[in-house]
């Protein structure tokens, strides 16, 4: 079975996308972003295409692209759109698959389902990425007691700053 591993964070702009990006060049794998909020600037895709040195076709699409940059939830209703949980199944490829999420945990993907939701589901292991400032204790903690709480396979903490 080829590694799948899921990159979350203890909330947005922490580094997840430029640790990603490393991770899949170094694993030589695939990158994909299930859900991308906010397409004015440059996206998390288009970040790991210019920084891991993957080949052409390692970034997978996003299987949502929403125009605001907020939550998911409520950039898909501003753009008109209905995130379905079902849609964002992982695809099987033949080398390592590095998944980012978006946000924290908790951010809601529509008004039923959280990112903790669909990791649970997949029961992938996490690395949670997390920011080294004041407050960064307690944010990494209470990620940490989710994942356990769900079962969710926590391998690595990377703190970025």
């Amino acid at each position: 079975m080829t590694k799948r591993i899921v990159v979350t964070g203890t909330d947005t702009g922490i580094g997840k996308t430029v640790f990603s990006a490393g991770l899949a060049g170094l694993l030589d794998g695939f990158y994909w972003k299930p859900e991308q909020s906010g397409l004015n600037e440059e996206t998390d895709s288009e970040v790991v295409a210019r920084l891991s040195g993957l080949p052409d076709g390692r970034v997978l699409p996003e299987v949502y692209r929403l125009t605001m940059p907020l939550s998911p939830h409520r950039s898909a209703e501003i753009d008109g759109v209905a995130i379905e949980a079902d849609d964002l199944s992982f695809p099987v490829l033949p080398t390592p698959l590095v998944i980012e999420g978006a946000g924290g945990l908790m951010v809601p993907l529509n008004r039923q389902t959280r990112f903790i939701d669909i990791f649970e589901q997949w029961r992938l292991p996490v690395i949670l990425c997390a920011r080294t400032a004041l407050g960064t204790i307690n944010h990494t903690l209470l990620s940490i007691e989710a994942l356990r709480a769900r079962s969710i396979p926590l391998i690595g903490i990377a703190f970025i700053g």
